[in-house]
C-alpha cells in the first residue's frame, strides 16, 4: 500500500490458524498496517462501534476480512448488520473463507462484498492470494 496512508484491517475469524496464517502473510510481506482480530461477527460489531464494553477501533478499519462459518454471528449475518449500519455500510469487505458453497457465495454478493475468496489449502498459496487481494487495495482510494 501507499506510505501516504494507513489502511487498517480487521480480520473476523475464528479459526487460530486462519489466523496465524493471515499474521505470517503480513510479517513475510512486511505489511505495516494495523491488524484487528475478532474472533466472529458479534464481536466485530462491538469492535467497530465500540458496544458492550468493547473499545471503538479508532480510526474505523477500511476493510474488513470476513470468514463465513463462525460461531454466534456468522460471516452473512454480520454483513447484514454491517450493510445495515449508517455508519458502517461502506466499509470494504472480502469474504475469505473456505465455503464454495453457490449459496454463499451468491448472498455474500447480495451484501456489496467487494471480493470472494476460498482459501487456499497450502501457506503458498495462501500468500499469494492475500498478496492479489493486498494489491488490489493498494490501487483503491478509501474514504
Amino acid at each position: 500500500m501507499s506510505e501516504k496512508r494507513v489502511i487498517s484491517i480487521l480480520l473476523v475469524e475464528d479459526d487460530d490458524i486462519d489466523i496465524l496464517n493471515v499474521q505470517r502473510v503480513f510479517k513475510k510481506m512486511n505489511y505495516q498496517n494495523p491488524l484487528f482480530i475478532a474472533h466472529n461477527g458479534v464481536e466485530a460489531l462491538d469492535m467497530l462501534r465500540g458496544t458492550n464494553g468493547v473499545e471503538k477501533i479508532t480510526p474505523t478499519p477500511q476493510i474488513i476480512l470476513l470468514d463465513i462459518n463462525m460461531p454466534m454471528m456468522n460471516g452473512l449475518e454480520f454483513l447484514k448488520e454491517l450493510r445495515q449500519d449508517e455508519h458502517l455500510k461502506s466499509l470494504s469487505a472480502f469474504v475469505l473463507t473456505t465455503s464454495s458453497d453457490p449459496h454463499d457465495l451468491s448472498a455474500a454478493y447480495k451484501s456489496q462484498v467487494a471480493g470472494y475468496v476460498v482459501k487456499p489449502l497450502n501457506f503458498e498459496s495462501f500468500s499469494d492470494a492475500f498478496q492479489k487481494m493486498y494489491n488490489f487495495w493498494d490501487l483503491c482510494e478509501f474514504p
